[in-house]
């Protein structure tokens, strides 16, 4: 605590001398001008960051004292403004494509309408039981992870029909393999490809299992898609630095690419809720890393979700500005970056307009994406938001000891069972 009260001194006291020096360094008349500007050439920033975050203020933020309910309509607005970037209803259209027996649930291939100008290939986990019996249901929100080649296949298992790419799967020797997968036709190699990916991906971030199959396995229809930019909605080569092309050329059209994952979000929510199989009020949102980031940003702005599980990206918006931070990477970061959004809400204002929905936010002490101190102090201010709402006890937050950017299975299992209790 000692430590941390020092360096946090330690960063206040560097604030106030860059705020002075830029105040006097420049007064009227003086001759001194800069000769460098930017701080870095990678994760860049002005050198006058410090000053642009001393000036924000949120003004649609929450504040001690405010009618929350007056906040939250006026909050919601405002932020569906900014991130909704049209209206959508186009039908949805279902089709299934294929379907698979698994452990206590049915695994479906199906295709539909997101939006007006997008029909996609998603994975739909339905439970089995009872004609016209109900289950709850949760949207599944892949991370970013800089990793374009698969998306859904994060977070549910993938289909492995061709029995040729299964034979190969079970070869232990990785050159052995491959030897093997050179051999397959262009379309079973990529399928092979595929699974060899999303298998490393389970086991790197998810201890080996697929959250979306362990939801199944509880009883809940589960859904997955692509964002645009992954798996079946990417381009062979896409990379980090494709997306600033991506992102720029969105902008130059009037919208922009953390819009329309935003928007695609609400419309796959949309669509789960109106499933047969599903209880329209037991329709969660779960997401990890970025994933975690359009969760909560989903329970917020879906009428259609009704909790919401976010784990490994929460914050501040001044907590992820400091330097060396993951957002500042930049390229990565424009698939989450709503602009003009910090001149009126930060990150846990937006979060705290899903209030009084039941929201449990996941993090690590030793996740290097999310600064601790950021996150401490989001928590802090979305504690106050649900008990503004009279909800206090429908908000969970935690710092796992030990925990890097991951959703390990223990965590995997505590969200699951808090889950459980509040669609009980």
């Amino acid at each position: 605590m000692e430590v941390r009260l020092k360096r946090l001194l330690k960063k206040s006291f560097f604030a106030v001398f860059a705020i002075f020096f830029a105040f006097s360094a420049f007064a009227k008349g003086s001759k001194e001008y800069v000769t460098q500007e930017i701080n870095a050439s990678e994760r860049c920033l002005p050198v006058f960051y410090e000053n642009i975050k001393s000036r924000w203020t949120f003004k649609m933020g929450y504040k001690d004292g405010v009618d929350f309910n007056q906040w939250k309509k006026d909050g919601l607005e405002k932020a569906r403004e900014l991130i909704i970037q049209e209206d959508d209803k186009t039908p949805f259209d279902m089709v299934v494509l294929e379907s698979e027996k698994r452990d206590g649930y049915t695994a479906q291939k199906v295709v539909f309408n997101i939006s007006q100008d997008s029909r996609v290939l998603a994975y739909l986990l339905v439970p089995n039981g009872k004609k016209g019996q109900t289950f709850p249901a949760a949207l599944m929100l892949h991370d970013h992870g800089s990793n374009f080649a698969i998306g859904k296949e994060k977070m549910v298992r993938a289909f492995s029909s061709d029995k040729a790419v299964e034979k190969i799967l079970k070869i232990k020797s990785n050159k052995e393999a491959s030897i093997e997968a050179a051999k397959l036709s262009p379309e079973s190699r990529g399928l092979y490809e595929k699974i060899k990916n999303s298998k490393a991906w389970a086991n790197q971030y998810f201890s080996d299992l697929y959250p979306g199959d362990e939801l199944a396995k509880r009883g809940y229809v589960v859904l997955s898609f692509d964002a645009l930019g992954w798996g079946d909605r990417s381009v062979k080569n896409f990379s980090t630095g494709s997306q600033q092309s991506l992102a720029s050329n969105m902008f130059n059209m009037g919208t922009s690419f953390a819009g329309l994952i935003a928007q695609e979000d609400c419309r796959a929510a949309k669509f789960l809720a109106s499933l047969p199989q599903v209880d329209k009020e037991r329709v969660a949102c779960i997401g990890f890393s970025m994933g975690g980031f359009r969760s909560w940003q989903l329970a917020a702005i879906s009428d259609d979700i009704k909790a919401g599980v976010s784990v490994c990206w929460f914050g501040t918006m001044k907590g992820h500005i400091v330097e060396k931070d993951g957002q500042l990477k930049g390229n990565s970061a424009y698939s989450m970056l709503h602009p003009t959004m910090a001149k009126f809400l930060d990150y846990p204002d937006i979060a705290g307009l899903a209030a009084p929905k039941p929201m449990y936010f996941i993090g690590g002490d030793k996740d290097a994406v999310n600064p601790n101190a950021g996150t401490e102090e989001a928590y802090a201010k979305v504690h106050k938001i649900w008990t503004a709402a009279n909800a206090g006890d429908k908000v969970k937050t935690e710092i796992v000891p030990g925990m890097e950017h991951a959703f390990p299975a223990e965590q995997q299992k505590a969200a699951f069972d808090w889950l459980d209790k509040q669609f009980k």
